[in-house]
């Protein structure tokens, strides 16, 4: 029975899966770009700067489904640089380094990077 009802609603579960890891993603790079939900803005023309271009960029297009395969990748790309740039060197086990949210994003990018955007999606318009 469980089985039945999660293969009926996949699309929705994908959906809402998309959504909220595309606006948690956002609100990392609004804490950077504008210094929003406690955060404190950087310099655009930094390491930290494209960060938050990337991740402001990166959850809007994810969240909405708009060239999400593509954008995963970039995202992707970006958590593993974070993760071996500034979590890595702290300690290699991700919990005492604070790395497990770049690696957590890093395998729901790979996740978005397979599947796309689905239904419920702005690439639906083009198709």
């Amino acid at each position: 029975m469980l089985k039945t009802t999660l293969k009926k609603y996949e699309d929705h579960f994908y959906f809402i899966f998309r959504v909220l890891v595309g606006l948690l993603f956002f609100q990392h790079g609004a804490q950077k770009l504008f210094g929003w939900f406690g955060g404190q803005s950087v310099n655009l023309v930094s390491m930290m700067g494209l960060a938050g271009i990337i991740e402001v960029t990166a959850g809007i297009l994810i969240a909405v489904g708009l060239f999400s395969r593509i954008i995963a990748l970039i995202a992707g790309a970006e958590m593993l640089v974070a993760y071996f740039m500034a979590h890595y060197p702290r300690n290699p086990i991700p919990i005492l380094g604070g790395g497990e949210l770049p690696l957590l994003y890093f395998a729901a990018f790979l996740v978005i990077m397979t599947r796309g955007s689905r239904k419920f999606a702005l690439d639906n318009l083009f198709n």
